[in-house]
Parts: structure tokens; C-alpha cells; sequence
């Protein structure tokens, strides 16, 4: 296998970058170098060939420790990340106007977000449909459990948004393989209620860190030790949010599935392959013969022979890849291209006549709202493929004729 960059960091663990011909800001460069000073991370700290700044930990890397969590690495989208089937239909089977799919995807699934003084959410269901039920009733124990113990949880979106897509660089797609095979593919994660679970461990985390005078090189590092008051309660909510934005994608897939179906008014199979994985999430392994947390922040686990999703930004090539199982990167690979600028710099740069450019031969929307997600706004798919050829193989390569963002 071959190695990445190795870089040493005054005062904590190496970091190790699979970014070769890939564009990495300082910043985000900085934020690596503070994570790694931590006393709690294990061996070094691994950045994924799309690596930017995120808020406090970067997002695309990966960041093991020892008896501890940091929660603002593992963010607000909890269990955020990709699904995707391979259906038996062809790319002949396909209407010359993919319109009309889009608008039954958009009324099969919420997708958006309203500001609150226009009063309901589109985005949320007004009456959950039974497939979103189904999968509530096998968390709603737990959480009621959760909320016991945490009470300003009951009142977030959890229930009524099971099923649904959320905004900004969330979607769902329609695709064509390599050999014209249609796939339907989504990202999605555990929507509000993830987002509140989040968001009330990160401020417990730096309430801790004050009590107990840690010092750190950046407030949003604060962390969790085993034996701390909240450390339990969140390993029970981070695992229940996540195992929540798995049945999410699973619920919209149906619906989309069942969307395309009347569309086309014929049957197909569809889940010929299905690939279901996190890429912001933590869970205990054992590395290098020790058992910490892993947190992949904008990171996928590609262990050797497990299947993963790469999607490129709206209009480029998407991947679908099976791991090589890499130990320098802890069985890890990218999450998609990765930005190279803020929305706001992309607002202000592009315009919609760039936007239809960039996504011509996509049924898309191609309006100011989505302007901030331009395939210019990322980085290079192919030179993020690249640069890690060692971490996973290329099994289908997916380009995107349809797309619905929130």
C-alpha cells in the first residue's frame, strides 16, 4: 500500500493526509494540528483527500480516541450519509422528460426547509406516512427513555421527520452506472432531532471542560471522558441517532422506489445492490490492537470488502467503492469531493446562468436557492479519487441524470 503525507505536530500525535493533488486550506490545516494536540487521541490523526474546515473538528477526518468522545467531531448531523440501490431498470427504460419523476420524488419525500415565520415546515410531514411510523415505532421507546433523562429533547422534529430529506448539500438522485444501469441514490442524516442531540452534548462537553479547567486549543474540542456525568447518556443518544438516520434514507428509498414506479407505471426490482452508510458518526473498534472510539467526520469506514459511497458534488461522477481496509487511515476513505468554498463565496462568484451550465443534462433545479451547491463550490472528484487509491477500489461509477435538493 502506499503511504500518505506524514506530518508532526508540536505537542501531540502525527497527522496522516491522503491529500496528494488535492487543495487543503490552512485552516483547515490549523484545525488538524489542534485536534491532534489532544491528549485523548490514539496514534495519529487521519485527513481524507476531501478535508475542509468544519466547526471544530475538520470535516474528512477521522479521529480515534481513547476513553473519551469529542462530540462537536461528531457534529450536529448525526449518522448523516449516503444510500443507494441498484434497480433492474435500464437507462432506455427512462422517459426523454425526467420532470415529471422529479415532481412525484419531491411530493413522495419533504425536502427544504421554511423559516419559522411562514409557519409549518415543508420539509417535515403533517401526517407521517405508515412507512415512516413503522420505523418510528422501533425507536420511539428509546427515545422517550432518552428524554427522561434529557427533557428539552421531546420537543425537537423526531417523528415527523423520519423519512424526510432536510436541506443544504442533502439530495436525492437518479443515476446511470457504467453499463446503464439505473440506481436511485440519497443523503440524508437524523434531521432535527439529531441535529438538538447534537447540539445539547456539545454544550454539556464544554460545560465539563470549564468545571474541570481543561484547557484546549479550540472551546468546540470539548470532550466526554468514560466516567464523566454525560459520557453514558450521550454514547446511548449518538448510537440512537444514528441507528435513526439509517431508517431515515431506508424510509425515503421506499418512497422513491414506489414514486419512480407509478411514474413509469410498470413494475422493476429494485435493492439489486444497496449500500446504507454512515459518514459522520462515532462507534468502538479495535486498532493497531487497542479498542477506542473512532470518529469519522465527513469519513466513510471502508474496511477491506465493505461497500461505501463516494458522491461527487451536483453534476459530477459519484462512486460507488469497496474498502481495501487500510490501517494508517483506520479503514477509512472520503465522503465525497469536499468543499473549496464557503456557500457564501459561492453565492457571491456564481450565477445561475453558471449553474445551468454546470449541470447541463441533469433534471435539476437550476435557480439562486441552490446556487451555493454548484459542482464549482467543490473539489475535483477525480483528483479526490485519486488521491486515495489505496484507501478503496471502484466498483460502479454513477453520473447523475436527476436530482431533488432540499
Amino acid at each position: 500500500m502506499s503511504s500518505p503525507i506524514e506530518q508532526d505536530v508540536p505537542g501531540g500525535v502525527p497527522l496522516k493526509l491522503w491529500t496528494e493533488g488535492v487543495p487543503v486550506e490552512p485552516a483547515a490545516m490549523a484545525q488538524l494540528a489542534n485536534t491532534a494536540r489532544l491528549p485523548i487521541v490514539f496514534r495519529h490523526v487521519a485527513a481524507m483527500p476531501d478535508v475542509h474546515l468544519g466547526i471544530g473538528a475538520t470535516v474528512g477526518s477521522v479521529v480515534p480516541t481513547v476513553r473519551a468522545i469529542i462530540p462537536a467531531a461528531v457534529g450536529v448531523d448525526i449518522g448523516c450519509g449516503m444510500m443507494a440501490c441498484r434497480t433492474s431498470l435500464r437507462a432506455e427504460d427512462l422517459p426523454d422528460s425526467l420532470g415529471p419523476m422529479r415532481a412525484a420524488i419531491e411530493r413522495a419525500v419533504p425536502h427544504g426547509l421554511s423559516p419559522r415565520r411562514q409557519g409549518r415546515d415543508r420539509g417535515a410531514w403533517e401526517t407521517p406516512p405508515d412507512e415512516a411510523d413503522a420505523a418510528w415505532a422501533g425507536l420511539a421507546d428509546e427515545f422517550a427513555e432518552i428524554c427522561r433523562d434529557h427533557p428539552r429533547l421531546e420537543k425537537t422534529n423526531n417523528h415527523r421527520h423520519m423519512g424526510t430529506l432536510g436541506s443544504g448539500n442533502h439530495f436525492i438522485e437518479v443515476c446511470l452506472d457504467e453499463a446503464g444501469a439505473v440506481w436511485f441514490m440519497l443523503h440524508s442524516g437524523s434531521r432535527g432531532v439529531g441535529n438538538a442531540i447534537g447540539t445539547l452534548f456539545i454544550e454539556l462537553a464544554r460545560e465539563d471542560a470549564m468545571r474541570n479547567d481543561v484547557h484546549l486549543p479550540d472551546r468546540d474540542l470539548a470532550y466526554l471522558e468514560e466516567g464523566a456525568r454525560y459520557f453514558g447518556d450521550y454514547v446511548r443518544a449518538v448510537g440512537w441517532a444514528q441507528r435513526f438516520a439509517r431508517a431515515n434514507r431506508e424510509v425515503m428509498m421506499q418512497r422513491v422506489i414506489a414514486a419512480v414506479r407509478g411514474v413509469l407505471g410498470r413494475p422493476f426490482e429494485a435493492q439489486l445492490e444497496a449500500v446504507n452508510c454512515h459518514h459522520n458518526y462515532v462507534q468502538r473498534e479495535t486498532h493497531f490492537g487497542q479498542e477506542v472510539f473512532v470518529t469519522r467526520k465527513g469519513a466513510v469506514r471502508a474496511g477491506r470488502g465493505e461497500m461505501g459511497i463516494i458522491p461527487g458534488s451536483m453534476g459530477a461522477r459519484s462512486y460507488i467503492v469497496r474498502g481495501k481496509g487500510h490501517p494508517e487511515s483506520f479503514e477509512s476513505c472520503s465522503h465525497g469531493a469536499g468543499r473549496v468554498m464557503s456557500r457564501t463565496q459561492a453565492r457571491q462568484r456564481y450565477t445561475v446562468a453558471d449553474q445551468i451550465a454546470a449541470t447541463e443534462g441533469v433534471e435539476c433545479r437550476k435557480d439562486e436557492a441552490v446556487i451555493d451547491e454548484i459542482p464549482m463550490a467543490y473539489k475535483d472528484i477525480d483528483a479526490v479519487m485519486a488521491a486515495q487509491q489505496d484507501l478503496v477500489e471502484v466498483v460502479h461509477t454513477l453520473r447523475q441524470v436527476l436530482c431533488v435538493k432540499g
